[in-house]
């Protein structure tokens, strides 16, 4: 096995979201997404009784499955807002009553504030750098009494369970250390999933509401299809990071291995709830 790269080499990129929605792949990512998350995003949103008359916002919206599934739960008198630095992904949502797309960059762009009962943001924050001034703006944007919630991931335990010998587990080890790599190369926080609670709280947030979620990366879950995937999207920034080619052919030849299974990462849902006369920090 060649040595194990190091978590920045090769890397010189500046901050920005790894998984490029004007990307070949693009389509499979959301699609993985939505298969392995919206079942948990949905419940929790489901759980803040949100219902005709509400005002939401999604924040980065994918492939658009979760403003899809407000949409219909605020209607008729109420309006779901998706946004997107690169919307032209959600164009399939242009008849959709009561969703409007809009471009959007949730760093640079300003939001109207006290606007919104619901506010959900699932696998954004942790890609951007300035994600402790996204979240107060997003804290300022809700209504008093309007609930955040943030669904991010944690990768920093995610073992392999089962594979064919050493040799592999050390291999997909290797594969995740290079994918961390990457994403903190652009300013992101692979494990800040764990660290979405106490940051709500510091943006000004009460009633903290958090749930972490675990899998298992196994042959037909999406979980494991998932990062099958991300040896495609991810390929030209894995190699930046020290995997070889054959390295990558390994790793997919190990992902469809009946005898593979892993711990996949923490998903963690965390709501929280914008007190009265608090304006944000």
């Amino acid at each position: 096995m060649p040595p194990s790269p190091s978590p920045q080499a090769g890397l010189v990129e500046g901050p920005g979201y790894v998984f490029d929605n004007d990307s070949t792949h693009s389509h499979e990512q959301h699609a993985c997404l939505t298969t392995a998350y919206d079942p948990i995003t949905l419940e929790r949103l489901a759980a803040t009784g949100v219902t005709a008359g509400w005002r939401c916002l999604d924040v980065g919206a994918g492939g658009g499955s979760v403003a899809r599934w407000l949409a219909e739960r605020v209607a008729p008198s109420g309006e779901v807002t998706a946004t997107d630095i690169k919307p032209h992904h959600l164009a399939h949502l242009a008849e959709q009553p009561g969703l409007v797309v809009l471009a959007h960059d949730v760093v640079a762009d300003p939001l109207p504030e006290a606007a919104y009962d619901l506010i959900v943001a699932r696998l954004v924050l942790q890609h951007l750098p300035e994600r402790d001034a996204v979240l107060r703006k997003l804290v300022r944007a809700l209504k008093p009494g309007g609930t955040l919630q943030i669904d991010e991931l944690d990768a920093s335990y995610e073992p392999p369970l089962l594979t064919p010998d050493d040799a592999t587990a050390e291999l997909y080890r290797t594969f995740l250390r290079a994918k961390a790599g990457a994403l903190r190369a652009r300013g992101g926080d692979p494990h800040w999933g764990q660290r979405v609670p106490a940051a709500m709280r510091a943006a000004g947030l009460v009633d903290i509401d958090p749930r972490p979620y675990l899998r298992l990366r196994s042959a037909g879950t999406a979980e494991l299809r998932l990062q099958l995937h991300h040896t495609h999207h991810l390929r030209e920034r894995l190699i930046a990071a020290g995997l070889t080619e054959r390295q990558l052919d390994e790793v997919r030849e190990l992902l469809l291995s009946p005898a593979f299974c892993a711990v996949s990462s923490t998903l963690y849902s965390v709501q929280g709830r914008r007190p009265e006369g608090v304006t944000g920090r």
